[in-house]
């Protein structure tokens, strides 16, 4: 089966319009779904959305070890997206942001062999590292480029004045950032400075950790799901939340679409340089996912989709981890 994904421009990397996030595959959202996991990685690949994308963190480690081992024999058609930034310890868990040029080296060297390839097409710094200027990280990342072991680098919840530092640097093809209905900081300063600069933009979490889809029981999740205590999912935060699901499901039944293709349509629409990527591990949401892009949006269902942001309920991350967004 192949289906015929536009393809977008993440600078000068072109991709798939949609992307996969592999995240949820071996990390965060409850048990590893390892099998499962490969055949929607596959199966993404195999009807045209050929933007795959993991990280160190995720695992840690293990993600690119699942998802080296699923693209291996269709490496070709994809454009391979991978993340570093942080500190582990000999028990490989994480002690915090480390954006040092030291730290990028040993984590290309992991990520290359864990992937089982010779380069990554997009290598982002996944958090920012307030202790080192943005110049010397870059700096390094762009020494890969040079060796020919990575062919475009990106950077995550990073703000405007460090995406120009940055981009001074060395080009940034593509910023990965949470944009979605109930997310939308990154309109403010950051969108239009990667307009401006001619750099790609990829949503991450655009169905809102599942939450928008209008499929995620909250009371059901398992300790090991971190959106069981995430602000937007717990307690009152999480019943209010619940109430703007209606809106969603108000537009889906205007198209006869399911809320996931209307969040994803709405993201879609935000410009031809937004990738969003989207986690799941069926096949079948992999194909639900897809069918956002044939989801015309009206005047009428944007304005409506428009109002869920200033309604919303909640940090997008408990208190410990939104001192890593947007340095």
């Amino acid at each position: 089966m192949t289906t015929t994904v536009p393809r977008r421009r993440l600078g000068p990397l072109e991709t798939s319009a949609l992307g996969l996030g592999c995240m949820g595959i071996s990390f965060a959202y409850g048990p590893a779904s390892e099998e499962s996991g490969t055949e929607a990685i596959r199966h993404a690949i195999d009807i045209g959305i050929t933007f795959i994308d993991t990280a160190e963190i995720y695992g840690p480690l293990r993600n690119e070890e699942v998802v080296g081992a699923a693209i291996r024999d269709r490496r070709e058609r994809v454009q391979l997206a991978t993340k570093w930034g942080f500190a582990f310890n000999e028990r490989n868990e994480r002690t915090g942001v480390d954006g040092s040029p030291a730290n990028a080296r040993r984590a290309l060297e992991g990520s290359l062999k864990r992937l089982g390839v010779d380069h990554i097409d997009l290598w982002y710094q996944h958090r920012v590292d307030p202790k080192v200027p943005i110049e010397e990280t870059v700096g390094a990342m762009a020494e890969a480029v040079t060796a020919g072991k990575v062919r475009h680098i990106g950077l995550s919840e990073a703000s405007a004045a460090t995406i120009r530092r940055a981009h001074k640097t060395h080009p940034i093809a593509a910023v990965q950032s949470e944009y979605s209905l109930w997310t939308r900081d990154v309109e403010r300063d950051v969108l239009p400075t990667l307009a401006e600069l001619g750099i790609g933009f990829v949503p991450y979490s655009p169905l809102g950790r599942g939450f928008l889809t209008g499929t995620v029981d909250v009371s059901s999740l398992g300790d090991d799901d971190f959106r069981k205590t995430n602000p937007r999912f717990a307690g009152e935060s999480g019943e209010r939340n619940a109430q703007l699901l209606d809106i969603v499901k108000q537009v889906a039944d205007r198209h006869g679409a399911t809320p996931a293709q209307v969040a994803l349509a709405w993201v879609l629409s935000r410009g031809e340089h937004i990738v969003p990527i989207f986690g799941t591990t069926k096949s079948s949401r992999v194909d639900e996912n897809v069918g956002a892009l044939d989801v015309a949006l009206t005047p009428e269902d944007m304005q409506q989709l428009d109002a869920i942001a200033a309604r919303t309920a909640g940090d997008r991350y408990a208190p410990e981890m939104m001192h890593l967004l947007n340095l």
